[in-house]
């Protein structure tokens, strides 16, 4: 425990919300150094190492994966002035402090000694990813799919803990993903004092957000666990001027999506003259197909929540999305398990638990070593 402890400190006092450079090198270094594997870094700077059945056509491969990019963090989390200088990190109570910890460089590190210890079964090829661009819409590991990245199963280290109860880290067997939307209205400009020489974009805009409020959002059930979509108008920008009827106004769209369904947003655009929709960001959900896989991952947090008199935890589905729904859109099962609780993503305040991290490397051992 205390080598996993020190390993997350260790990475998460690298800068990584601008360049991720740093942090890709320690990882790098750390798995040369303690295992026999495979390393690899590709041209995006993702860690790469690949162990066991690796000349085995036939061997099926199952990847350990996280991303070792931050988002900014707060000033008090670092040495520096504003968001510059190295990051603090902190060690009381039981909980590791500091930008990273959650989201999520404990897990990496939990994932890493795992990928280190675990004896996979004969015929298994074990994989270890470390992401660079997570937090910017999956720039890494979109990259790594393109090259051929394409392992049979994959546990994302993604936080899955006091999801069904307080004290567990369950197992997420799907989650939702993001479509970012614009609903761009356009109209014809005219002097306020006789508006019925244009056509205002507003009004437009408006007709289409009633639309999008009469909605319906999209349901999905993966493995007997049900996923909702949400749906939200989140911005709304026209007009330039008080004495000009405005020819533009957008509204912005919040959409959550769940696998196989979407809002029908293109639907509400083509019903109103003058509108249209532009997709400007659309993370994938996340589904994962193998029951087997689901159960067998399950059984192993059971059992070394078991071994700790912890309650059990169950299977689960996510708000948040992930990579691994790029992973799953390119053809791999997924789960998602890691330490990082709600509410500590992102925070000034973020930590995780060192138990907890401890408890993840063993669930990952575990699921290593099992036969699938």
């Amino acid at each position: 425990m205390d080598e996993l402890a020190d390993l997350t400190e260790r990475l998460v006092s690298i800068p990584s919300h601008e360049d991720e450079t740093a942090a890709g090198d320690a990882i790098e270094e750390w798995l040369r150094a303690e295992t026999d594997a495979t390393v690899e870094r590709d041209d995006a700077g993702n860690v790469l190492a690949f162990a066991g059945a690796t000349d085995d056509p036939d061997a099926d491969s199952l990847a350990l994966v996280g991303h070792h990019d931050v988002v900014p963090p707060a000033p008090e989390q670092t040495t520096g002035e504003g968001t510059d200088g190295e990051y603090v990190v902190e060690r009381r109570d039981g909980r590791i402090y500091g930008r990273g910890t959650a989201d999520m460089k404990g897990s990496v590190a939990a994932a890493m000694c795992a990928f280190r210890d675990a004896a996979p079964p004969a015929g298994r090829e074990l994989i270890f990813a470390s992401f660079v661009g997570e937090e910017v819409g999956g720039d890494g590991a979109r990259h790594a799919i393109d090259a051929g990245f394409a392992p049979d199963r994959a546990v994302v280290a993604e936080g899955s803990t006091n999801y069904s109860k307080p004290g567990v880290t369950d197992v997420v067997v799907a989650h939702r993903g993001r479509r970012g939307s614009r609903l761009v209205a356009r109209g014809e400009a005219a002097h306020a004092s006789e508006p019925e020489a244009g056509e205002n974009a507003i009004y437009r805009a408006c007709d289409a957000i009633d639309g999008v409020r009469d909605l319906d959002t999209p349901r999905a059930t993966v493995l007997g666990n049900d996923v909702s979509g949400s749906l939200a108008v989140t911005i709304v920008d026209g007009g330039e001027t008080w004495n000009v009827i405005p020819e533009r106004c957008e509204a912005t769209v919040d959409e959550r999506t769940v696998p196989g369904g979407y809002a029908d947003l293109e639907g509400v655009a083509d019903a109103v003259p003058g509108v249209e929709l532009v997709v400007d960001q659309d993370l994938p959900p996340m589904a994962c197909g193998d029951a087997a896989f689901a159960d067998a991952a399950l059984d192993v947090a059971r059992a070394v929540h078991d071994e700790r008199g912890l309650d059990a935890p169950e299977q689960v589905t996510k708000p948040h999305a992930t990579d691994a729904g790029w992973l799953a859109q390119a053809g791999t099962d997924c789960l998602v398990c890691g330490a990082s609780e709600p509410g500590e993503a992102h925070t000034d305040t973020e930590s995780a638990s060192v138990d907890v991290l401890d408890r993840c490397y063993r669930i990952y051992t575990g699921i290593a070593e099992r036969e699938l």
